[in-house]
């Protein structure tokens, strides 16, 4: 395997093909074409300001260079993920394909590895997952990442492949957990930030951060995933990361929720999806969701900050 294609010319999409572009060929897909055509010119991206895109990396928006690639690496949200995988279809069936987007499928309360056999059975379905920003990615900062493959053989090949100096692979074989764990991070997430831009202290950002991985296990277990992996990087170091952070955007889109102010308009917060995805997901299964649901009734506008925290707080007292 030699050509290696990221598809999506957003800031993560940008980073990992940074990080992967020197010695390999490497190329960047983007479906705009006027924007990857301003990018082509100017050799930067406006996601992440001040880094150079270097000659070596090749941009693109022709949808032929999907089928040229050997390896492709998905950096699509996750409600858009289906529609890509269906749109060119063609050009990515029998391939290994690298799913990268962090979320549950609204329609189908499926995660990003089962959208990929959905639309193409032929296709080997990965997921790459963990704790990182775009921004540090691009900048060639170390980071470590969890590179989930059903297959163990072809999942060494492609750690292998992808892993360079300072992105570290880990492999699994767990898809489910990987990607749920990436996921499900991102509702606690807003959680975290609702609480500290309502004013309610770090110590209750502590209390959410726990209970909320509490339930990230409870509804990743049910569904088959693996204890290890939500203790490893794609759980608990991912959500660790993401709700801590102010580079975190589901984290920022939570400090806005609780500070009653706007949010960016064009900004990506996959949690605020995938907390209506994991209700659904949870009341399918008979399971309470205390957190998710305090934070789905906050998206969509059904309840205040403060309304959320007193309902968990008086919820009936038991054993941890």
């Amino acid at each position: 395997m030699s050509g290696i294609v990221v598809a999506g010319a957003g800031a993560f999409g940008t980073a990992l093909a940074l990080a992967l572009c020197g010695s390999r060929e490497v190329m960047l897909w983007g479906r705009d074409a006027a924007a990857v055509a301003e990018m082509e010119q100017s050799r930067t991206n406006p996601r992440l300001p001040g880094v150079t895109l270097p000659p070596v990396l090749t941009l693109t928006a022709d949808p032929e260079s999907l089928a040229r690639a050997d390896v492709l690496l998905l950096a699509i949200p996750a409600q858009s993920l289906r529609g890509v995988l269906a749109d060119h279809a063609g050009a990515l069936a029998g391939k290994p394909l690298v799913a990268c987007g962090k979320g549950i499928d609204l329609e189908t309360l499926e995660g990003p590895s089962a959208a990929i056999r959905r639309v193409l059975p032929t296709a080997l379905p990965l997921v790459l997952t963990g704790p990182s920003f775009a921004a540090d990615i691009a900048r060639g900062l170390p980071t470590a990442l969890t590179l989930a493959c059903a297959d163990p053989e072809a999942g060494s090949r492609l750690q292998a492949l992808l892993a360079t100096p300072v992105l570290r692979l880990y492999r699994t074989t767990d898809l489910v957990g990987a990607e749920l764990g990436g996921a499900l991070k991102n509702v606690v997430a807003i959680a975290c930030g609702a609480c500290i831009g309502g004013g309610f202290g770090e110590s209750a950002r502590a209390a959410l951060l726990t209970r909320g991985f509490a339930e990230m296990r409870r509804l990743a277990l049910r569904v088959g995933a693996e204890e290890t992996t939500l203790m490893g990087l794609s759980g608990l170091g991912d959500l660790v990361l993401t709700a801590t952070s102010e580079c975190s955007r589901n984290y920022r889109f939570g400090l806005s929720l609780g500070r009653r102010e706007g949010f960016a308009a064009g900004v990506t917060v996959e949690g605020a999806a995938t907390a209506q995805a994991a209700m659904r997901l949870g009341d399918r299964l008979g399971l309470e969701l205390p957190v998710t649901q305090a934070v789905a009734g906050l998206v969509k506008g059904q309840t205040d900050v403060g309304s959320a925290l007193r309902g968990l707080l008086d919820r009936p007292l038991k054993a941890e």
